[in-house]
């Protein structure tokens, strides 16, 4: 299916509001990433974790993996990618980049030693998946 088994490093941040419940913030962070160890450090939840395997799911499942592949492509930076997710929409267990929530976004970056492989891994071409 995916390849998945690789040297990844996610780093996942995001602030936990004093208005919002830490372990809801912390339950969106894990439905898209559910191996992260977590932190609580000045007002911000910092997971970091080595799989991409649910995240990669959910690309497939909602059929965005082509919008997920020029998000990945615009934002790469050497052997990295970084981009943001919508905090209440991954607490229901999707995926929809960043929006400038006034709760603030979930910030991912996602390190790989041949982060071309992995971006055509999880998000392939157009013409190499059925979308």
């Amino acid at each position: 299916m995916f390849a998945f088994f690789r040297a990844m490093r996610i780093e996942v941040r995001t602030p936990c509001n004093p208005t919002e419940d830490a372990r809801k913030v912390e339950r969106a962070m894990k439905n898209v990433f559910p191996d992260l160890d977590i932190r609580k450090e000045a007002g911000f939840l910092i997971g970091t974790g080595t799989s991409a395997e649910r995240f990669g799911e959910l690309l497939k499942n909602q059929r965005i993996r082509s919008a997920a592949r020029a998000v990945f492509l615009s934002s790469r930076s050497g052997n990295e990618v970084s981009f943001t997710l919508n905090k209440q929409v991954a607490f229901i267990g999707k995926v929809s980049f960043g929006s400038g929530s006034p709760l603030g976004d979930i910030e991912v970056k996602m390190t790989d030693k041949d982060i071309e492989a992995f971006i055509d891994s999880i998000a392939p071409r157009i013409g190499d998946v059925g979308e």
